[in-house]
């Protein structure tokens, strides 16, 4: 079992990061029209939830929102040696010229993004893929980089980055065990 060394984001943190890059989505793309918003699932869905809901805050439009699982795209099944679960993905429109927004907790290795990428074109043909995650940690296997970052935290490869998030954990933070 890892063990906790610290807290890196508590709730207040965390609301302000998603605010940010609420703003910071809002920027890069001119305002909210044509936006897709997606949550990789499981802690992404939350995320992309409140991002949305920042939005609507700041622009009074409501974005579209979906959630993606990801488990038949990923390339290390047999090295994890997984029986996939299969989740049902939630995307309720042809993502054909739209801007999506991907939503996910963590990024790593870069290839649950690059998993995500390969189900969006399965939706069709999207105008930009952009990533939002809400902590970078490094230690990227592939050339994929966070469009908008909550926060940037160099780990050791030994090191965990765990989020909380509800609905899955009562209160919401990001803690780092080693």
């Amino acid at each position: 079992m890892a063990q906790y060394k610290a807290t890196l984001m508590d709730s207040a943190a965390v609301g302000r990061a998603l605010k940010r890059i609420a703003h910071e989505i809002l920027e890069k793309n001119g305002g909210c029209e044509n936006l897709y918003l997606i949550g990789i699932k499981r802690r992404g869905v939350p995320i992309a939830q409140m991002i949305r809901d920042n939005i609507l805050m700041i622009e009074g439009k409501e974005v579209e929102i979906g959630e993606l699982d990801i488990t038949f795209y990923r390339d290390d099944l047999e090295r994890l040696n997984l029986e996939p679960i299969i989740a049902q993905s939630q995307i309720s429109a042809d993502l054909t010229g739209k801007t999506v927004i991907l939503v996910d907790d963590v990024l790593y290795t870069g290839r649950t993004a690059r998993a995500a990428m390969e189900a969006v074109l399965s939706h069709g043909r999207a105008a930009a893929i952009q990533l939002a995650v809400l902590v970078d940690r490094g230690h990227r296997e592939l050339p994929i980089r966070g469009d908008y970052v909550g926060k940037n935290v160099p780990t050791a490869k030994s090191e965990h980055i765990k989020v909380k998030m509800p609905p899955f954990e009562e209160e919401m933070s990001v803690e780092l065990y080693g």
